[in-house]
């Protein structure tokens, strides 16, 4: 299995060489809001010296770490299969003796991030010197802690995709279920905002959904912004909702595959 692995890592990885173009408007996305976020916010917080006890510096540490947890934790499942669903093509896929979603997809999943994430540090190098933040409150303890937050968010982020992408089996609009998902997201996830500073009903859902383990939470380790009896928890939590929307996933795929027709199928 690791050969074939490593064989899906091989024409994955050098077919993201071939969309240069397609990585810099992604990258070009994932940087533009985060600033954007990161300026407002340092500007209200300087005028008003805090925003519920948060200072600009906090504002500023926090986004540009959000930069980097979310390059690695977001997925593009929808954009890799949603189409093979739609027009056919996923017969192909399933002929192989393995799971298209766990080898092809995931893999190019993995590509695509290392990728990204190799032109970002350059690019984040100079937003720390352009607003140049105090990461004094990051350790090495925080930053080995933030290895598993960060897989575990990854996780969670690849089988919701995955999840909604397989919707695809019964509807056309699939991207548009996903665009709604990408919308709460935001909302949940501490994307748009840390949410220590949503009203507290929105905090209160957000500790019931699994959006936050994708973002907030892996950002929240870094900075050493929770207390270790949180920390564990939120781990917990975490491998909580891994396992169910696996479950979640192997129900709905195995639904739709049953409802699966095209050409050659």
């Amino acid at each position: 299995m690791i050969r074939v692995y490593k064989r899906f890592w091989q024409v994955n990885w050098a077919e993201q060489w071939q969309y240069r173009a397609n990585l810099l408007m992604y990258l070009a996305y994932w940087i533009v809001s985060p600033v954007v976020y990161l300026s407002v916010w340092s500007a209200v917080a300087t005028a008003q010296g805090d925003v519920k006890g948060l200072t600009a510096n906090d504002f500023t540490t926090y986004y540009l770490t959000l930069l980097v947890v979310d390059v690695l934790t977001s997925d593009i499942v929808i954009h890799i299969l949603g189409y093979k669903v739609q027009d056919g093509t996923l017969s192909a896929d399933l002929l192989r003796p393995v799971h298209p979603i766990f080898t092809s997809t995931l893999i190019n999943n993995l590509a695509f991030k290392a990728l990204t994430f190799a032109a970002l540090i350059p690019i984040w190098i100079v937003l720390v010197l352009l607003f140049q933040p105090d990461f004094s409150a990051v350790t090495p303890a925080s930053l080995l802690l933030s290895v598993p937050a960060i897989i575990l968010g990854f996780g969670i982020s690849f089988l919701l995709g995955a999840t909604v992408t397989s919707l695809a089996f019964w509807t056309t609009r699939v991207y548009s279920f996903s665009d709604l998902m990408y919308m709460v997201t935001l909302l949940f996830s501490g994307q748009f905002v840390p949410l220590q500073l949503m009203p507290p009903l929105i905090q209160q859902i957000a500790l019931l959904l699994p959006f936050q383990y994708t973002r907030y939470f892996p950002v929240q380790v870094i900075l050493n912004g929770v207390p270790p009896d949180a920390v564990a928890r939120g781990f917990v939590m975490a491998a909580v909702w891994l396992v169910l929307l696996f479950g979640l996933f192997v129900v709905v795929w195995r639904a739709g595959l049953k409802r699966f027709s095209a050409v050659g199928a």
